[in-house]
């Protein structure tokens, strides 16, 4: 046995001793960083001087493993932490990519270090076991049947809508996943009805599934520019006459844009009546759910068919980490019907019924769930829904002052943690305000103290602020507000 241990392949790179070293080296600078409560934006750095400084970092030695070198990791650390968005910083007010819980970056490390893939339980025993928990945890603010609902991680919304109507879609149309649109009968175009604001990635599931951007029917909005349901029914009316058969009814609950909630109720309503797959793309605001203030926001949510969820957004963990439910287990299973003898067992027993594999396009899936679980069993919800109750108030006071001065304009009352307005100097008029709101993001970003994005509401650019960080107070957004006026004076 020890000849055996002692025949091995060495490498120091993988030693338990070199390890902590490593970590402690890294834990030293993530500190230092976390405590820097500076205001900071986004210091773009040129692509070319960025690959120059990461190949003066790299080892020029071929033939063997290079002797560790504490300098160059602390250095490679430095320049990682230092480029792109600084989403602890009060300056970041620009995405919805979240600062995370320290602890939830801890946990991650572990999985990093420990490996253990979470589509099987034979790989991710405690990962599979704790998406379990928080599906039951978090769907006691869903409030579906405990005994017939399912959940299971994904890498991203994107991949948590497609596959979501991947399952209506083959409910909708048998046969399609195995025959593909031999499957069809003649002249059945299928169609998905999603809002005007949707998020790309529903229009691009549907072109991956290949139903096309013109099999995709646009909702009209309402003036608060959510799904308007009083003209729901004339728009699917006017799908059919054009030969469209509707499979699945698209709502947003906290759109992109500006943070809109759709009416779910009255959606769920017509999705019902004309037996239509209702999902719920929640990845930003479905985690309002948890707060006993702001879950009226997705009233009606307990009759959607599935529900997309992004923790990586509101529940402040590291990205990605997706939740996606379905109301009905059986149609969780609809999405994917494949046979692998490597990987799904022909015979159930008590471990692999939990498997969740056949559910999930992906086979080797991050046990992403560990953070969520372990912020959630070691703090509890109230965590989670301080830190949002807060953002949220904090948004309504940066409408409130916005409102108050009269060379800005707001396009909306915010629901959420998204605001986004205009710059209205008196010398810019409209024939310019689209052209200015865009050099103004852009002279923001590159004076480097704050970080804003701009998107268009009407075709017109707007100034989008995101609050996902409790340390921003209404202060600093009166200092954003002053760099967005000395941004925007003339050149």
């Amino acid at each position: 046995m020890t000849e055996l241990l002692q025949s091995g392949l060495l490498l120091e790179a993988f030693e338990a001793q070199r390890f902590r070293e490593n970590a402690e080296t890294v834990l030293s600078r993530l500190e230092k960083h976390l405590s820097d409560l500076s205001i900071r934006g986004l210091e773009l750095a040129d692509p070319a001087r960025l690959t120059e400084a990461a190949r003066a970092l790299m080892t020029t030695e071929r033939e063997q493993p290079t002797a560790f070198d504490e300098e160059r990791l602390a250095a490679i650390v430095d320049l990682y932490v230092r480029t792109g968005i600084q989403v602890h910083s009060p300056g970041y007010m620009g995405r919805q990519f979240s600062g995370v819980v320290p602890l939830s970056g801890v946990i991650d490390f572990v999985s990093s270090v420990v490996n253990q893939p979470s589509s099987f339980y034979e790989a991710g025993q405690l990962p599979i076991v704790a998406e379990r928990i928080m599906a039951d945890e978090l769907n006691q603010f869903i409030g579906w049947d405990p005994g017939r609902f399912a959940m299971l991680t994904t890498s991203g919304g994107s991949l948590a809508n497609l596959t979501a109507l991947l399952a209506a879609r083959n409910r909708a149309f048998p046969g399609i996943l195995s025959r593909g649109n031999s499957a069809l009968q003649a002249q059945v175009r299928p169609a998905v009805a999603v809002g005007a604001d949707v998020h790309y990635s529903v229009a691009r599931a549907a072109g991956v599934m290949g139903i096309g951007e013109d099999r995709i029917v646009r909702l009209p909005l309402d003036r608060r520019r959510r799904i308007d349901a009083d003209r729901v029914r004339p728009a699917l009316d006017e799908a059919e006459e054009a030969g469209l058969t509707v499979f699945c009814l698209v709502a947003s609950a906290g759109t992109t844009s500006v943070g809109a909630f759709d009416p779910l109720d009255r959606l769920a309503a017509v999705a019902q009546e004309r037996d239509l797959w209702f999902h719920v793309d929640g990845a930003h605001g479905a985690s309002l759910l948890v707060s006993d203030k702001l879950r009226h926001r997705l009233r009606g949510i307990d009759r959607a068919d599935s529900l997309t969820w992004d923790a990586h957004k509101m529940m402040f963990v590291p990205a990605p980490c997706t939740l996606l439910f379905y109301r009905d287990r059986e149609r969780s299973r609809g999405a994917f019907r494949q046979t692998a003898s490597y990987v799904f067992d022909e015979r159930q027993d008590s471990n692999s019924a939990l498997d969740n594999g056949d559910k999930n396009f992906e086979c080797t899936k991050r046990p992403m769930i560990m953070p969520l679980w372990a912020l959630w069993a070691i703090y509890g919800k109230s965590l989670f829904a301080d830190k949002i109750e807060y953002l949220c108030r904090l948004t309504q006071e940066a409408h409130a002052i916005l409102e108050s001065l009269p060379d800005f304009e707001t396009i909306h009352r915010p629901e959420a943690n998204i605001l986004c307005f205009r710059y209205r100097p008196e010398r810019i008029g409209d024939d310019r305000v689209h052209e200015f709101q865009v050099d103004v993001r852009n002279r923001v970003k590159e004076q480097g103290n704050f970080f804003i994005s701009k998107v268009d509401v009407d075709g017109v650019a707007a100034l989008r602020v995101v609050m996902m960080n409790h340390h921003i107070t209404s202060g600093h957004f009166h200092m954003l507000l002053d760099e967005i006026r000395k941004a925007g004076q003339p050149q």
